[in-house]
């Protein structure tokens, strides 16, 4: 009688907040992390490389928004991402992100809306879009203005 033993080694590799997942017993995948942080945001923007989404209402929006963002109420993200870049670039005056856009970032008053926002984006394939969870709540309360 012989005993077999079956071992399963996972390695975790983080590349730019990606973390790609190996085990044997597996294929291999990457997950983005979802969320990003008020430091990391403000970052993004002081470079001119976030491309942020803002997913309140048009009142709320009204009220005060993060610098640079373009508003896509939470109802359209499905529709207006789903644009081709000639029609995203007219409806918004900005070039439609890439489906691999790592800085893709939505975003609402408190987190709730953009993680919905944020799962939508990744149904339609932009797999590295993230959500705010702090929204512009924490935005404006840490002076983001």
């Amino acid at each position: 009688m012989s005993t077999c033993f079956l071992f399963s080694v996972v390695v975790r590799v983080t590349v730019s907040r990606c973390t790609l997942i190996n085990t044997p017993l597996s294929r291999h995948f990457i997950t983005y992390n979802k969320d990003i942080s008020y430091s990391d945001l403000k970052s993004l923007l002081e470079k001119s490389s976030g491309f942020v989404v803002d997913v309140r209402t048009q009142d709320e929006v009204d009220r005060g928004c993060i610098p640079g963002s373009i508003h896509i109420p939470l109802e359209n993200v499905e529709s207006d991402m789903s644009l081709d870049a000639a029609e995203f670039q007219s409806k918004f005056g900005v070039g439609k992100p890439s489906l691999d856009c790592s800085e893709l970032v939505f975003h609402c008053q408190m987190g709730r809306r953009g993680a919905v926002a944020t799962e939508k984006a990744k149904s339609l394939g932009f797999k590295c879009a993230r959500n705010y969870a702090g929204g512009y709540k924490e935005w404006s309360e840490k002076g983001g203005k």
